[in-house]
């Protein structure tokens, strides 16, 4: 009997390798259908953190906004907080300035009452004086002031000018402008010929000229005036004697003298240092101010007000550095409050041997 021929390739063979090929087709199908949504779903959570993302930078650039807002307000406020604080400092200030002339008034109006009975004391020996002298020639400085009252100006006796190099210091400060406090603070911001103008200065500037025109011809003199720091009246003249019998080189002293006005504050130290930067130093020294200094070599790094003690500091200050074997004259045209200033300058003058002077109110 023959044998059956076996086909390999028979029709069940191919639908198992077709079955086969196709479950092969679906799987990989499923697989690469599950990988496209994790992806879609990879690509939406990208997107969602990216709007997130942009949502905090919207937000952030928004609260940028709002705190620059914030600094520019803050500085503002800060500006007028800053303003603020100084009007009431300056508030302040004269507020302390007011109480202190309140508190004082009392002690001066005592003051006052004895010299007035002084004034009166001297105006009568003056009398008599110019009484004796009516006879004599009139010197030169005699007609330094043209227009004052006719009172001698030469009955002050004590204040000689005998020096070979006569230094004459000037202050003029702010406070040179009245006797009273309350004055000054007006008199301050006035116009250049107000202050020029001022009684006060105008009375301080007769002194100072008459004191360059009594001044002897074979003497040598220099002229400086001071209030924060000291310069010689004549530019380009510093540390220079002026020779006094030069007539016209007197004149210009005298008209830059009559052109000052008061302005600053009161510097003594620096009103002595010119003293001590001077080669050849003087022999004499005529002080013309009217109390304690307000502030020392240099300004304060914060203005302040500067009380009774302060000043007789800065003045026991400025006192240490002076050479006393120089005789220091002083005139002093007294402020009032100013107690204890009058003591001071008489220790200063007895110091070194020099003379002091209250003059009353017609001299020169």
């Amino acid at each position: 009997m023959a044998r059956r021929k076996v086909e390999v390739f028979s029709l069940s063979f191919l639908d198992v390798i077709c079955c086969g090929f196709g479950a092969v087709i679906l799987f990989y199908t499923i697989i690469s259908a599950q990988s496209g949504i994790e992806r879609t779903r990879k690509a939406e959570d990208l997107a969602a953190q990216v709007s997130k993302l942009e949502e905090e930078v919207l937000t952030g650039a928004r609260n940028l906004v709002r705190l620059r807002n914030s600094l520019q307000m803050t500085e503002s406020e800060t500006v007028s907080a800053s303003s603020r604080a100084t009007q009431l400092i300056e508030e302040l200030q004269r507020k302390r300035e007011e109480s202190f002339i309140y508190d004082s008034d009392t002690l001066a109006k005592r003051e006052r009452v004895e010299k007035l009975k002084a004034e009166v004391r001297a105006l009568q020996e003056s009398t008599r004086r110019l009484e004796a002298s009516a006879k004599v020639d009139t010197p030169r400085a005699e007609r330094v002031g043209a227009g004052k009252s006719m009172a001698s100006r030469r009955y002050i006796t004590g204040l000689t000018l005998k020096g070979r190099r006569i230094l004459v210091l000037l202050d003029r400060s702010s406070s040179m402008l009245d006797e009273d406090l309350v004055n000054i603070i007006r008199l301050r911001n006035s116009p250049e010929a107000s202050k020029q103008a001022a009684s006060k200065w105008r009375r301080a500037s007769d002194i100072g000229a008459w004191v360059v025109a009594e001044i002897p011809d074979t003497s040598q003199y220099q002229v400086y005036g001071f209030n924060t720091s000291a310069t010689p009246l004549l530019p380009g003249t510093e540390g220079q004697w002026l020779p006094a019998k030069d007539e016209a080189r007197r004149d210009q002293v005298l008209d830059r003298m009559a052109g000052l006005s008061p302005e600053g504050g009161t510097s003594l130290i620096n009103a002595f240092a010119a003293i001590r930067a001077m080669p050849q130093p003087p022999d004499q020294v005529i002080l013309i101010t009217d109390g304690l200094p307000t502030q020392g070599a240099a300004a304060p790094a914060l203005r302040k007000y500067v009380d009774a003690a302060a000043r007789a500091r800065l003045f026991d200050e400025a006192v240490r550095g002076l050479n006393r074997n120089i005789p220091v004259d002083v005139i002093l045209l007294p402020m009032k409050g100013d107690v204890p200033a009058p003591h001071r300058f008489w220790g200063l003058a007895r110091m070194t041997k020099g003379a002091f002077v209250m003059p009353s109110p017609d001299w020169p």
